[in-house]
């Protein structure tokens, strides 16, 4: 099991020198990688609008580390651009980067590229095919500013022969399967998704996966958790309970503002506050049981073995849901622990 760094949520007062300085311990002391987001127009994750921005700046601030987009939003961009920033930042890393494609499930988000949303799962599968192609040094045809068709190439050449992609990969079975199809590795989560349903989908994709003939040995499932590790759990719940569950609170209402056509009362939003606080205490005791990695190295371990046993082979440890910055980066050598009892030494890819 790999074990790597990942962000979603943050502090806008801060900024990114929390980002900074966790990139700097992982690479120091044997992590994997580190994953950073895209989102917009939001103070929940708008400290990351671009990854490959950020990605720059991370792979001149580390040496082993390896630097992935977890995840661009695919369709908003042509996918030449995706090939170009991310060989761009490759060359940097020396040969370190990663990128994880996602269909984007923000319409405002598409503020950016309005004619995007209704076909953004077929661009996005059809991006993968492209920046292959380009990354492989291999021409692709598209139409110039004059409507003639042009070939172009990826400049400056990546340093990795192939750049490994993700799908990411929440509710939808189809996209499972897709990744599987396409010899993609999968990023996914919990936040949307019960251990459940993750046990079901893996199989999806393990199965279409070696119909179109890759090797699940080649395959990266990439999980991300949120993540406090401490010496005691009952301290770690004390210390984890009231900004994760701010957490859970701010991310809810996001979906919800997001989600088209609703009826009323379908949302966490038309609840009254009772209720609202029942189904969020609810949701940080099952995060807290068995879909985290928040509590000792030693009650983690049990959940980094059932995921393992699912397939699971890296866990991206989520890391900026609230807990205080300094704490948490006192607590990351936890993280390191729980990485070298289960073996992992921090390959780059």
């Amino acid at each position: 099991m790999k074990f790597s760094l990942i962000f979603f949520s943050g502090d806008e007062k801060k900024k990114y020198r929390f980002v900074l300085d966790a990139a700097r311990f992982a690479d120091d002391n044997g992590l994997h990688a580190i994953w950073t987001p895209e989102r917009h127009f939001h103070r929940f994750g708008g400290l990351y609008p671009n990854p490959a921005v950020l990605g720059a700046a991370l792979a001149m601030t580390t040496n082993r580390l390896g630097i992935r987009a977890g995840s661009v939003i695919a369709p908003l961009y042509s996918p030449i651009r995706i090939a170009e920033d991310w060989a761009v930042i490759d060359n940097l890393s020396r040969g370190r980067a990663g990128v994880a494609l996602a269909t984007g499930f923000s319409p405002v988000d598409f503020s950016l590229q309005p004619g995007a949303w209704a076909d953004r799962r077929e661009s996005t599968f059809n991006a993968v095919e492209t920046i292959r192609e380009l990354w492989e040094c291999n021409p692709v045809f598209v139409p110039d500013g004059l409507g003639n068709q042009v070939e172009v190439e990826l400049h400056p050449q990546p340093v990795q022969p192939d750049l490994p992609i993700w799908l990411t990969c929440t509710k939808s079975a189809d996209t499972f399967r897709t990744a599987g199809q396409l010899g993609c590795n999968v990023l996914t989560g919990l936040i949307d998704m019960t251990n459940e349903e993750l046990e079901q989908k893996l199989p999806l994709y393990w199965d279409a996966r070696e119909q179109a003939g890759y090797d699940r040995e080649d395959a990266e499932v990439t999980l991300m958790l949120h993540t406090f590790i401490g010496e005691d759990r009952d301290e770690v719940r004390d210390i984890v309970a009231e900004p994760f569950t701010q957490y859970l609170k701010s991310f809810l209402k996001v979906v919800d503002s997001q989600k088209q056509n609703m009826a009323p009362g379908a949302g966490v939003r038309d609840m009254d506050l009772r209720d609202q606080d029942e189904l969020i205490d609810f949701a940080f005791q099952k995060y807290f049981d068995k879909g985290s990695l928040l509590g000792t190295v030693e009650s983690c371990s049990a959940v980094v073995e059932r995921f393992a046993g699912m397939g699971v082979t890296e866990i991206a440890c989520l890391i900026d849901f609230g807990v205080d910055e300094d704490l948490v980066l006192q607590s990351l050598k936890h993280v390191v622990e729980l990485a070298t009892k289960y073996g992992d030494e921090g390959s780059q890819q």
